[in-house]
């Protein structure tokens, strides 16, 4: 069996003590990054949108990084919105200034009713290979 690896960046404790999960758990040479919300590491949420949706790829970043990982490992991306499909096109520009190609992810983007906490518009998760 492939040993599995919790991720839990510097920032990050509070999370698996608060919530119980894994910001990241490493397989192989695959890493499955729980959904980020745009909350800062006392779990305050960012209140302006576009901040918001920057500090979602800057939570994934986080844990990217704490498994050696980057984004130009990403190979599936996954999203949940608040206001969907209104802020597609701002989270677009804001997701692009961190997914950059040349090889795009896979991307599914969803509608929801409601998030864990007041204020969060968006969670973002996703999953990274490393070429061996």
């Amino acid at each position: 069996m492939t040993e599995r690896r919790m991720i839990v960046p510097p920032g990050m404790e509070n999370i698996v003590e608060r919530y119980r999960y894994a910001p990241g758990v490493l397989v192989g040479n695959t890493l499955y990054v729980s959904g980020q919300v745009g909350r800062d590491e006392a779990l305050a949420v960012v209140q302006d949108t576009e901040a918001q949706f920057d500090q979602c790829f800057r939570n994934v970043k986080k844990v990217l990084d704490a498994a050696g990982f980057a984004f130009s490992d990403v190979v599936e991306l996954e999203t949940w919105f608040l206001n969907f499909p209104a802020d597609l096109p701002l989270f677009m520009q804001v997701k692009d200034r961190w997914i950059t190609g040349p090889v795009f992810p896979t991307w599914t983007g969803f509608g929801v009713a409601s998030f864990s906490m007041p204020g969060i518009v968006c969670e973002v998760k996703v999953t990274a290979v490393r070429t061996p």
